[in-house]
């Protein structure tokens, strides 16, 4: 063959390795050759063995799949021993159908990072990574506490105790009350409904209607299980609560610059129930992000600003070079296909993380907004046109531009008018396709009302 016909692909990184990531065993490829595979083990010190292998042998930079939480141990490891190390999504990764083994696939990630055709996925700072492990630990929490709280409205149920219909939340300060009451061997409905709560809607004789109760002990047994353990996840929450303070306070305080800045509270803001209590995150969001007030925009929650900083970060979203790398690595920007100048596809990509819902949660509160301001009226004429699921979609990716622009220009929370670009793109768009029925038809001005003769008089 010519020379000059021949494919040849460049060694970018000449000192490559790749390792295939298992449950039970570890393969590492230095090269494409047969003695240039080697199977470790998954204990501490099989992964310093993988280390002393990769320095004999002169390896500077590691690639390796993200597959569960199996790489996290080794990949510290090889940080912490100089090692540029780059963690991929497993479907760049992807081998020949058919010829799947250990063996293969560690040859093939070597030799995809050697000719530099692998791209690392995105991972937050340390502090931020611990911070995230609390938040999704709490969160964690919530989804068992609510699990909990459904099963004890189901035995109330079979008690013939329908306090789910006179009060709004059976884990409020009026449910929790009776509930306390009824486990302690407390039957008479008059007596339950005093425990009302001054804020609760319903009087006490219609409540003391909805207690009254069959008297199995089997259900009662079941409900004071469940109210133990609702109790006890409760603690565990907020003991949770206090290390989140702790690593922000920490974060904060080992910063000058963080330190300094200051806001007061909101009173428009609503603090919901299950967001740390103790935990002043209007002040400390605006410190850790250096004087930007994302609460500031209408919709965000305190929950929504505590994903931002435990998910991402500020250094970490500024690692994003446009709003677009951000939207699109939240899978909030259609990825579009486009093959002989025509685009075949713009759906969203599948897949979600904790931020993306996060934001479509904040998109789907500004669409309830009753008040009229620029992004519930975006949300809304989505929501005619397209629906509302694509609604939430548009109004979470416009979120993640609005915030990105914030945090890294560090400009304060504008009317996002001008964030509507797009608006305008499709009115001009609207103008060009009329001119060119105008064109086609070969109406004149005249024809179409647009100039209209004045007749002078003398």
């Amino acid at each position: 063959m010519d020379e000059q016909n021949k494919i040849s692909m460049e060694i970018v990184n000449p000192y490559a390795a790749g390792i295939d990531i298992g449950s039970r065993s570890h393969w590492v490829a230095v090269g494409q050759g047969s003695l240039d595979i080697k199977e470790f083990g998954i204990y501490n010190e099989d992964l310093f063995a993988i280390v002393e292998w990769l320095k004999e042998n002169k390896i500077k930079t590691v690639a390796m799949e993200s597959t569960g939480t199996y790489w996290q141990s080794l990949y510290a490891v090889l940080i912490a021993n100089g090692f540029h190390v780059i963690l991929c999504n497993g479907k760049f990764t992807k081998n020949i159908k058919g010829r799947k083994t250990d063996v293969q696939d560690c040859q093939w990630i070597q030799k995809l990072h050697s000719i530099g055709l692998l791209t690392g996925s995105f991972l937050p700072d340390e502090s931020t990574e611990q911070l995230r492990t609390y938040c999704r630990h709490r969160l964690n929490l919530l989804d068992t506490t609510a699990s909990t709280s459904k099963k004890m409205q189901k035995y109330l149920r079979l008690l013939n105790l329908r306090l789910d219909v006179v009060v709004n939340d059976v884990c409020g300060l009026t449910g929790l009350s009776i509930i306390h009451a009824i486990c302690d061997g407390e039957s008479n409905p008059e007596k339950l409904a005093s425990l009302r709560h001054g804020n609760c809607k319903k009087s006490e004789e219609e409540i003391a209607k909805a207690l009254q109760s069959n008297g199995r002990k089997d259900y009662l047994f079941a409900l004071q299980q469940e109210l133990e353990m609702y109790q006890i996840l409760q603690t565990k929450i907020a003991a949770c609560d206090l290390e989140i303070e702790k690593m922000l306070n920490e974060q904060i305080n080992g910063d000058d610059n963080k330190k300094q800045h200051y806001i007061d509270k909101k009173a428009h803001k609503k603090i919901n129930k299950n967001t740390p209590k103790n935990i002043d995150l209007n002040l400390m969001s605006y410190q850790l992000l250096e004087g930007v007030d994302i609460l500031a925009i209408e919709g965000v929650s305190h929950s929504t600003v505590l994903s931002l900083i435990s998910e991402v970060g500020l250094d970490g979203i500024k690692k994003f070079g446009t709003a677009k790398q951000f939207a699109s690595w939240l899978r909030l920007a259609p990825n579009n296909k486009i093959s002989g100048g025509k685009v075949l596809s713009n759906r969203i990509p599948k897949g979600s993380n904790r931020l993306k819902i996060a934001f479509r949660n904040a998109a789907n509160a500004i669409g309830n907004l009753k008040e009229s301001t620029p992004l519930a009226d975006f949300f809304k004429r989505i929501n005619f046109r397209k629906g509302r699921v694509s609604a939430v979609s548009a109004t979470a990716r416009k979120l993640a531009v609005i915030i990105w622009n914030m945090i890294t220009n560090k400009t304060p929370y504008k009317n996002p008018e001008e964030y509507l670009f797009l608006d305008q793109k499709r009115k001009l768009g609207l103008v060009k396709r009329i001119k060119k029925q105008i064109a086609k038809f070969t109406l004149t001005p005249e024809e179409l009302g647009l100039i209209t003769n004045s007749v002078s008089t003398g």
